[in-house]
């Protein structure tokens, strides 16, 4: 009887992520949490932020943890962080937030500088309170520490999103936490193979799961009007970027790409969907190039779809990925699709089929638009190719529940 007990009773997982701001990771985060079955798993969601575009899209069945010890004074601006905390007589806690902040500032490599600052952030979390069957760092440095130094968990599961050979992430200081994994999960073969190769002596824990995308869904939201009513002009090629404004994303490319097509007659529009840290010297590269009426950050959107159904092709500029979910949204919405050739972009497009793969530079990206402009014939076949393949992942969350 017991054991019957047990074995209907439901396992209890906690999720972490730094924040629902808008980016791939966040989004895949809030595919997965719809599609578990909450007969079966009570499910926990650990932010250290509770901000972003996604707060309203966490599953009504999810338990969103408060955080504990100091960290909410340790996540103040500087000064007041430091003030607050030496009025509580948390000295030590006061020297590790200036010491997180000198980390941030000065590492110049932002990837790097989260797994430094690591050290002094950690010391402004309690362990929890609460013992997981399951726990699940769902982002890659920050959310993996987490679970290993301070959840109390029968298993750990850690989530990379991005190839990690192109990351720029210090694999010396993630190994000892990956080895405190049960499962290494990852998003692509690509991604997966850069991880064998990076952390020879864990092939073996290293798993794919894809992230979860529903035609479904996508088709029945690109039906609504824009959240920020958007009429695109028929007398101009338009473009849609949905991505971060951050370096990895090549959004700096995309505008001079955006630039060498002006200059040689095209009428184009582009609108980047998104927002992030490198939105002011973003806009002033625009200004300098006078494209303020042709290249148009828009923000983040919470309803990316109707500007992706509405466009004439989707543009993604990237330096890097691990898979992207914008891609795979604009190939459920069959647009015509330029992709740089970043490692696991194949993972995605395949050249010549259902995209173009072209050189990752200002001028591989103007060349590839050019092309599909002028190229109707080309157009039609990407589109009637992308109609025809099976692109839902609904499914992958059976991988979860076989790790568990």
């Amino acid at each position: 009887m017991l054991a019957y007990m047990r074995d209907t009773m439901k396992k209890k997982l906690l999720f972490v992520i730094p924040s629902l701001l808008a980016g791939g990771g966040q989004k895949s985060l809030i595919n997965l949490l719809s599609q578990i079955d909450y007969q079966r798993f009570e499910v926990d969601l650990l932010l250290f932020s509770k901000t972003g575009a996604f707060m309203n899209a966490i599953p009504k069945e999810v338990q969103v943890v408060a955080l504990t010890y100091h960290h909410p004074a340790f996540a103040e601006h500087l000064a007041k962080s430091v003030t607050t905390l030496i009025a509580h007589r948390q000295f030590k806690l006061a020297y590790a937030r200036l010491m997180f902040a000198a980390l941030n500032r000065f590492v110049r490599n932002t990837a790097s500088s989260e797994q430094y600052s690591w050290e002094y952030l950690k010391r402004s979390f309690g362990t929890l309170d609460r013992e997981y069957d399951v726990a699940i760092g769902y982002l890659e440095k920050s959310s993996i520490y987490y679970i290993v130094d301070r959840v109390k968990a029968a298993k750990k599961i850690g989530w990379i999103h991005t190839n990690y050979a192109d990351s720029g992430m210090i694999a010396s200081m993630d190994e000892p936490y990956f080895k405190q994994l049960d499962k290494l999960v990852t998003v692509s073969e690509e991604c997966a193979r850069s991880l064998k190769e990076t952390f020879t002596e864990l092939t073996d824990n290293i798993t794919v799961i894809q992230n979860i995308v529903s035609p479904r869904i996508i088709k029945s939201e690109s039906n609504r009007e824009p959240s920020v009513l958007q009429k695109f002009d028929g007398e101009f090629t338009n473009i849609i970027t949905v991505a971060r404004l951050s370096h990895e994303k090549g959004i700096d490319m995309a505008i001079n790409a955006c630039s060498l097509l002006v200059n040689q007659g095209y009428k184009v529009k582009w609108y980047i969907l998104g927002d992030g840290a490198e939105r002011e010297a973003l806009e002033n590269q625009i200004v300098a190039l006078q494209l303020q009426d042709t290249f148009i950050l828009l923000g983040i959107q919470e309803n990316p779809y109707p500007f992706i159904k509405n466009a004439d092709m989707y543009v993604q500029p990237s330096r890097y990925e691990g898979k992207s979910i914008a891609i795979d949204e604009a190939k459920i919405l069959n647009k015509p699709i330029v992709v740089t050739n970043y490692e696991s972009a194949k993972d995605q497009i395949t050249d010549g089929v259902n995209g173009l793969l072209v050189e990752m530079s200002d001028v591989g990206i103007s060349k590839g638009i050019e092309v599909l402009i002028n190229q109707f014939e080309l157009r039609e076949s990407f589109i009637q190719s992308l109609a025809e393949e099976q692109m839902g992942t609904e499914e992958e969350v059976y991988k979860l529940y076989d790790i568990i």
